[in-house]
């Protein structure tokens, strides 16, 4: 790779990344939103690296090499001032990034990773009693940690409403989902609630599903699974951070 196309690999990813953190919301799909500053610094820099370098060679890249640059590239018999030619792969995240962002992770991911609810801390009161009128609306996280490890029943006898894209499963079943991020799109885990009484929806589908708690297996053990009886599955638009399984409380709800 010629040191013209090393730098143009610097601008290009520069301006990639500036694409998706500071004009876009894109980055969501990939980091965690406190990562933004990160990605908007990191963006900032290899354009600046990437002027400096045209600066000193010249635009467009053309400088005449004098003789003691040959010499300085060529002192050890070899030619520095190429680098390998599997560096040209570097070109394809840099140039998907800023012409066609991949979308986040859906229900591929989903489909093959175990969903696992998490347990409770010994001591700790983590199920606090649902409203008793009106739909409540749940993260898949909380409603998933009720269903499985809930010995005392609080989802009982509520009409909960769970909002996530729809994974496929074996023989016509399906799932509401989400994935969690820590960090960033490669440490995703999987939320996901079987869902009961409904025809699926496309798969990666974002909807909006009523319905009442399903008992699945004994509450308090691993052989418990969450899931739900659906009384209505709406179609919504995909949420611009789709790994924030937070659910807003509305004022007067």
């Amino acid at each position: 790779m010629k040191r013209n196309i090393q730098v143009l690999l610097l601008l290009f990813t520069g301006v990639g990344l500036l694409h998706i953190s500071l004009l876009t919301d894109l980055y969501l799909r990939y980091v965690r939103p406190g990562l933004r500053p990160a990605l908007i610094a990191s963006g900032v820099l290899l354009i600046v690296l990437g002027a400096v370098s045209a600066a000193r060679d010249g635009f467009p890249f053309n400088r005449p090499r004098t003789d003691h640059d040959r010499g300085d590239h060529q002192g050890h018999g070899h030619d520095h001032s190429q680098g390998p030619r599997i560096a040209w792969l570097l070109y394809v995240p840099a140039l998907t990034i800023l012409f066609l962002a991949p979308p986040a992770l859906g229900s591929y991911t989903a489909a093959r990773d175990e969903a696992k609810a998490k347990a409770p801390t010994a001591g700790d009161s983590l199920f606090p009693a649902l409203p008793r009128n009106g739909i409540v609306e749940m993260s898949l996280n909380d409603f998933s940690s009720r269903a499985v490890w809930d010995t005392d029943g609080t989802l009982r006898g509520h009409t909960v409403r769970l909002t996530g894209f729809v994974t496929p499963g074996h023989h016509g079943t399906w799932y509401v989902s989400r994935l969690a991020i820590s960090c960033c799109a490669a440490d995703a885990t999987v939320r996901k609630v079987r869902v009961h009484g409904a025809a699926a929806p496309p798969a990666d589908a974002w909807v909006t599903v009523t319905g009442t708690w399903h008992p699945t297996g004994k509450v308090g053990t691993d052989d418990a699974s969450p899931a739900l009886d659906a009384t209505t599955v709406k179609r919504v638009p995909a949420p611009k951070d789709p790994y924030n399984d937070a659910v807003v409380t509305r004022p007067g709800r």
